[in-house]
């Protein structure tokens, strides 16, 4: 059997390492940096990130932010920051040893999700 995305990604203790590592290239990332200063609760904005990543790869979590959609409305981000935002994961998953394999799926299931963040 297949192991999930979720179990190739280390778990809820790999997920978080990682969403750590993402989030502090986000805080250096000078195309995208100013939105992430606006955020007032880092702590949950990690949760958060930690939860959405579990529960969408097959892990038991449950996610409790909002949805994509209404999270990014008003925000009108561009693809060139999306792009960037996407670097900056692509960035984490290869400091922490993921495989190519399943960055590729990660990165596409980004993309796949672009038409609620995008310009909203």
């Amino acid at each position: 059997m297949t192991a999930t995305l979720f179990e190739r990604l280390g778990g809820k203790e790999g997920i978080q390492r990682l969403v750590t590592d993402i989030v502090d290239n986000h805080y250096r990332n000078p195309l995208i940096r100013t939105r992430f200063e606006k955020v007032k609760d880092r702590a949950m904005l990690e949760r958060h990130s930690v939860e959405f990543l579990c529960a969408g790869s097959g892990g038991p979590q449950t996610y409790t932010g909002r949805d994509l959609l209404s999270a990014h409305q008003g925000m009108n981000i561009s693809e060139q920051e999306l792009i960037a935002a996407i670097d900056d994961i692509v960035a984490a998953m290869a400091k922490n040893h993921y495989d190519p394999s399943v960055q590729n799926e990660v990165v596409a299931i980004l993309y796949s999700l672009k038409g609620d963040v995008l310009r909203r």
